[in-house]
């Protein structure tokens, strides 16, 4: 359980290390006495991304202090992270990239750090002691226009929103950024009069400040992965409304193109409706939109990305009708289960997030009788034509649940992950079906789970054993044959890529195209 992250607003600055953890006084620089402890690892193992993350502590909470400045377009910040530590660290290292950092603080201690490729190594003034809590905070300032490898800034014309996944909230803020370590989050902006500054959650206080400045503070009210964070400043109106069972939901919308945007904006309280029947209530405290404001497709290169109770979407997407977007939008909200509130627990994982949220999109879909894509108008349509490339894809893309970081959001993770569940649905009968998804999110909502975990839900809630089936499907490099259709054929394998790409890179692929 982490402590709560209310914890640290506007008290970010009292928090100190656990008595059993306190530094004695060192200056910056200098070697200082050390007892048992040694340099904590500087990854979590992650099969698609071995050096993402960092091991020997866990963070329970983060406070995100961000200025932004409109003229210099630059971000002055102070992140202040409460870890706990699982053995005792001479050193420990955070993720960072195209961070300028000005100064490291371990409890009420100077640290000495280092940059050193994508991470921040910091060297308490004594070894911390295993089992400890302690306070680190890290103050640094950043260009979110600043040309990086990866990046999860986008720069827009009056500000900036983010986009982290998969690798790059550690561009933007100091952080231990893998999905396993889930942490509360609680973000105080500063932005010029007539700029909002809008943050994940809830907010729960607004301030006057002088030179014409106003400060927003929001705070999450369920853990979250680094990779779902949404910042975002600019010329933005809130537009809030109701959602089932008095869901607050609020929309951050340009202003200059919130008449525009209401169609598809008013669609969001039928989607939650449609979506809770299946799944249960919405796991989370509010929902909504964020129309970036940008359409510069070098900076914001995908349709929508599912940042948690704020899914960002590029502005011009959502100028169509609805049969074009409603499935997209009901896409990337089944993400708020599937992703958000279940992350996966490794970047292999990532079919968990991608497949349900296909499926479900799809079913709305079909529902409605629009055409996909492809110009299909049923699920069995579609199964059968992905099954038929099943052995191709394998090939091309690697089994549903072994990607790699070229093709981590490869089809195989979305239409290969549709199909795995359009198997499972017809070998167990939809009841039990219904049954075990619900099952799976109730166990491990607020955290984080593995395909392995999928696989033992799903075996305990149907009453039998399904863990050959499943993993032939997840990791066998041939397609098996598809329960109640056993005249489905796949397409023998060709040398060459015969799949529809998908873009390759550090963000989450365009899904539009799919559904």
């Amino acid at each position: 359980m982490t402590a709560p992250a209310a914890a640290l607003i506007g008290t970010a600055a009292a928090l100190t290390t656990a008595p059993s953890a306190q530094a004695t006084p060192t200056r910056t620089g200098t070697s200082a006495a050390r007892t048992s402890g040694t340099p904590g690892p500087e990854t979590l193992g992650d099969p698609v991304y071995p050096n993402l993350g960092n091991d020997g502590y866990r963070v329970s909470a983060y406070h995100l202090d961000l200025a932004y400045d409109a003229t210099t377009h630059l971000v002055d910040a102070t992140a202040t992270l409460k870890i706990h530590t699982t053995q005792a660290l001479s050193r420990f290292s955070l993720d960072a990239l195209g961070l300028d950092i000005r100064a490291v603080r371990v409890g009420s201690r100077a640290a000495t750090y280092e940059q050193v490729d994508e991470k921040l190594r910091i060297t308490p003034a004594r070894t911390l002691p295993a089992k400890c809590w302690v306070t680190v905070r890290v103050e640094y300032s950043a260009d979110p226009r600043r040309a990086l490898a990866h990046t999860g800034w986008v720069d827009t014309p009056d500000g900036f929103a983010v986009c982290c996944q998969p690798n790059s909230a550690h561009t933007v803020f100091p952080c231990n950024d893998h999905p396993s370590d889930k942490a509360d989050f609680s973000f105080r902006l500063t932005v010029p009069n007539g700029l909002r500054g809008v943050a994940t959650g809830s907010l729960v206080r607004t301030e006057t400040l002088a030179g014409d400045r106003t400060a927003y503070t929001y705070r999450s009210r369920e853990p979250m992965a680094t990779e779902l964070v949404q910042i975002t400043v600019g010329d933005y109106v809130i537009k809030e409304r109701q959602g089932p069972h008095g869901l607050p939901l609020r929309d951050v919308v340009p202003t200059a193109r919130a008449e525009a945007l209401e169609p598809a904006l008013a669609l969001t309280p039928g989607l939650v409706a449609w979506l809770e029947a299946r799944l249960g209530a919405y796991p989370f405290e509010t929902y909504g939109l964020l129309p970036c404001n940008s359409d510069n497709p070098e900076a914001f290169d995908f349709t929508g990305l599912e940042t948690q109770t704020l899914t960002i979407y590029k502005p011009n997407y959502l100028l169509q009708e609805e049969r074009r977007i409603a499935s997209h939008m009901m896409h990337e909200l089944v993400h708020s289960y599937f992703g958000n509130s279940v992350s996966p627990a490794t970047w292999a994982d990532l079919w968990l997030n991608e497949g349900h949220a296909d499926f479900y999109g799809l079913l709305y879909r079909y529902e409605r009788g629009w055409a996909d894509s492809l110009g299909m108008t049923t699920l069995e349509a579609r199964m059968k034509h992905t099954y038929a490339l099943g052995d191709q894809w394998r090939h091309d893309w690697g089994p549903v649940a072994a990607p790699n970081a070229v093709n981590l959001f490869e089809g195989q993770r979305y239409l290969g992950g549709v199909l795995v569940l359009y198997a499972l649905r017809n070998l167990v009968g939809e009841e039990a079906f219904n049954a075990l998804e619900r099952a799976f999110l109730d166990r491990y909502r607020d955290s984080s789970a593995t395909t392995q975990d999928y696989i033992a839900v799903a075996s305990e809630v149907s009453g039998q054993d399904l863990s050959g089936f499943l993993r032939d499907w997840l990791y066998g490099t041939r397609t098996p044959r598809m329960p109640d259709h056993p005249d489905w054929t796949v397409t023998p394998v060709k040398p060459s890529q015969s799949a529809p790409r998908r873009r390759r890179g550090s963000r989450h692929h365009d899904n539009s195209a799919t559904l």
